[in-house]
């Protein structure tokens, strides 16, 4: 039991996914203009990560190691369609906020990577809580650059006005805001991970 706690935790904290790997950050950069946005691809990368997950960890022994990667990319594939016909038809603005980076979540390089890394090597409780942490972390990291972008950006977090007269800083809207965002957070993570050692 806790060997699964550490694979579920260490997505969220030890090897989160975009604050500690480095991964996935074109989606990060255009989505987290608000928190919307954010939660709202989170939950469909985190949803595309559990499924592949525990597809790749099922049918590891049945795929040839020539064709592993073509077959990882039809079951993340599989999903992302899932998750794109389930967005468009329950939560269209989000769909449309959301745009073509729903679809490339099939090449996101954590999703692949948890696939060839992680899941084709362990059993399927390891892979399960491995790809709900990686998720939980993308997702949590997407929700953090939002806010403060959103914050910064607008003076609001999801249509709410948080304080009377600031006066919005609009570069954070921007693309250039979303660099400067991670840039600043990936230097205080990396400030607290070496003051632990």
């Amino acid at each position: 039991m806790k060997s699964l706690i550490k694979e579920f935790t260490k997505g969220i904290i030890k090897e989160n996914p975009t604050f500690v790997l480095v991964l996935g950050l074109c989606p990060t950069l255009a989505v987290s203009v608000s928190v919307a946005n954010g939660i709202g691809m989170g939950i469909a990368a985190t949803f595309v990560l559990l499924g592949s997950s525990i597809i790749v960890s099922l049918v590891r022994d049945f795929i040839p190691d020539k064709i592993r990667i073509p077959c990882y990319i039809v079951i993340i594939a599989t999903f992302v369609t899932i998750a794109e016909l389930c967005m468009k038809a329950y939560s269209p603005a989000l769909d449309r906020s959301l745009g073509i980076y729903v679809p490339l979540i099939v090449v996101n390089c954590i999703v692949l990577g948890r696939a060839e890394a992680f899941a084709c090597k362990n059993n399927l409780a390891s892979a399960f809580w491995d790809g709900l942490g990686m998720g939980v972390g993308f997702t949590l990291a997407l929700i953090l650059i939002s806010a403060i972008r959103e914050f910064l950006g607008s003076g609001q977090i999801l249509g709410h006005t948080l304080f009377k007269g600031f006066e919005p800083v609009f570069v954070f809207g921007m693309p250039s805001g979303a660099l400067l965002v991670i840039g600043l957070l990936l230097g205080f993570f990396n400030l607290l991970k070496n003051r632990k050692i």
